[in-house]
């Protein structure tokens, strides 16, 4: 079930009764039991109490978070900000980006392909499809990143899903001997030949659509902040720089 229909669902009033919580494994309970007769599925990673007093964090995998009240019967979905030195801080984005730099921190280097700036001062990984016209215009940049200091790390997203003719170009890229060669041949629209082996290919589609990917290229900074679709070389840069 889609969690903008279970967010709905809870809105509207769950069914059955729960204590008003006081202690933390109570409410860690009652907010669990709430998420879990919805979607037996849901993967909860944590419960915390929220900065607003009685409002307790759900954190989600993938980075997502919800808002319930202790007795788990009230949930929102939206962004928590905190007002603070004339500047309005996204604290909802702030705990989805460090959940993210943890799951893409955890991908092996040798599960990507890895185009290394000679003086590397930051990375960003990049979801890619190898017949998409911005993933493309993006790789073409790649050199003027690596110049600028910015390791370009490429994790694959078939946006046509496993079953098709994407999915089999990025294996081919992912299988052959030489990966970056066959990444710059594919998005130089140039036929490669097919090849198979035991590759992550899918495990990589299923993480980006984990964390919220649904179209490419889909650029993740060092600090997790996600940025969606292609940005010219230096402005990509910059925000790179700033993120380390």
């Amino acid at each position: 079930m889609r969690l903008c229909k279970i967010v709905t669902a809870v809105a509207l009033g769950l069914v059955g009764s729960f204590a008003v919580a006081a202690e933390p494994a109570d409410v860690d309970q009652a907010i669990r039991q709430s998420l879990l007769s919805i979607d037996p599925a849901m993967k909860i990673e944590a419960i915390a109490e929220s900065p607003l007093n009685g409002i307790f964090e759900v954190h989600l995998q993938g980075g997502r978070v919800l808002y319930s009240s202790a007795d788990g019967q009230y949930m929102l979905q939206g962004f928590l900000y905190q007002f603070k030195d004339g500047q309005a801080l996204n604290l909802t984005e702030q705990i989805k980006s460090k959940a993210i730099a943890k799951v893409i921190n955890a991908v092996p280097l040798s599960e990507m392909v890895v185009f290394a700036a000679k003086a590397p001062k930051t990375h960003i990984t990049v979801f890619t499809d190898t017949d998409c016209g911005y993933c493309q215009k993006l790789h073409r940049e790649v050199p003027e990143l690596n110049r600028l200091g910015v390791d370009v790390r490429y994790l694959a997203f078939p946006r046509q899903g496993l079953n098709s003719a994407g999915y089999n170009a990025l294996a081919s890229v992912w299988c052959a001997k030489d990966r970056q060669v066959a990444m710059t041949e594919a998005k130089s629209r140039k036929e490669l030949p097919e090849a198979k082996c035991d590759n992550p290919v899918a495990k990589q589609y299923e993480l980006g659509q984990l964390i919220g990917i649904d179209g490419t290229p889909a650029i993740v900074l060092a600090n997790g902040e996600l940025i969606p679709g292609y940005k010219p070389a230096p402005e990509l840069a910059k925000l790179a720089l700033e993120a380390k």
